[in-house]
């Protein structure tokens, strides 16, 4: 039996064998993916709107970029990205196939065609060559890689000299009771609004846990300096429910 046999990362508050992950999480997104879009509104009332908006906006997408969003989901980072900038294009990226298929049944998607692709992949095994991107962007997926180092790895090898890099992730409050209140409501009413709306109260257990499980923002900011990534900033969203992280090849 080899290392890579034994190695165990974490599921949640499982800790789970390494191979596992991948199959696990996908397994939970391909539940969930035909309620996906509603309980991001239902769980965030709405704000996850204004922090991808954020996200646009520290991005500052220009005419004729090529975007990778990976762990793309359904699309809404591509859509904002490209009704921003004029003869972009973008490739939305998920390991989860039913995820994409709900994105190609948007409204957006069918307008935006001719500048869209839609791919099946993994982010820590892109399948694109080096240099092929201005920009790579991955919002609330980073926390579901299993290693979390190969997906950084990953978008510094496919992004061009001077490419950027943005994450938008879950992320801790600087506040031990405000986040002692934010904890209460994520595992106390989260998981319940999953049960209620998706009827899948066990996935949405697994994405409050996950996030629990996801390093802080200096600790995260330090692992993109470690892929090789300069002028690596964040910045906290809603006093730091959610964070973005930005980074750039040079």
């Amino acid at each position: 039996m080899t290392e890579s046999d034994t190695r165990t990362t974490h599921f949640g508050f499982k800790d789970v064998p390494e191979a596992e992950k991948a199959g696990m999480v996908h397994g939970v997104f391909t539940r969930v993916a035909n309620k996906y879009d509603i309980m991001n509104d239902v769980m965030s009332v709405g704000i996850h709107r204004l922090w991808k908006d954020a996200m646009m906006d520290w991005l500052a997408p220009r005419p004729g970029q090529k975007l990778l969003d990976v762990a793309g989901g359904t699309g809404d980072i591509a859509f904002r990205f490209l009704k921003r900038a004029p003869g972009a294009r973008a490739t939305v990226l998920d390991m989860t196939e039913s995820m994409l298929v709900e994105g190609q049944k948007r409204a957006e998607a069918e307008n935006m065609a001719d500048r869209l692709s839609w791919v099946v992949g993994d982010a820590m095994a892109l399948p694109f060559a080096d240099n092929s991107f201005d920009v790579y962007t991955i919002s609330f997926g980073i926390r579901n890689v299993t290693r979390i180092a190969d997906a950084l790895s990953q978008a510094f090898r496919v992004l061009k000299p001077g490419g950027r890099l943005m994450v938008l992730e879950f992320s801790q409050l600087p506040n031990p009771a405000m986040q002692w209140a934010y904890d209460r409501y994520s595992f106390n009413v989260i998981p319940l609004m999953g049960q209620i709306v998706a009827n899948d109260r066990d996935s949405y257990q697994y994405l409050v846990e996950s996030i629990r499980k996801f390093p802080d923002q200096e600790a995260f900011a330090a692992m993109i300096r470690q892929a090789g990534f300069a002028q690596v900033k964040y910045r906290n969203l809603t006093m730091g429910v959610a964070a973005l992280h930005s980074g750039w090849k040079i």
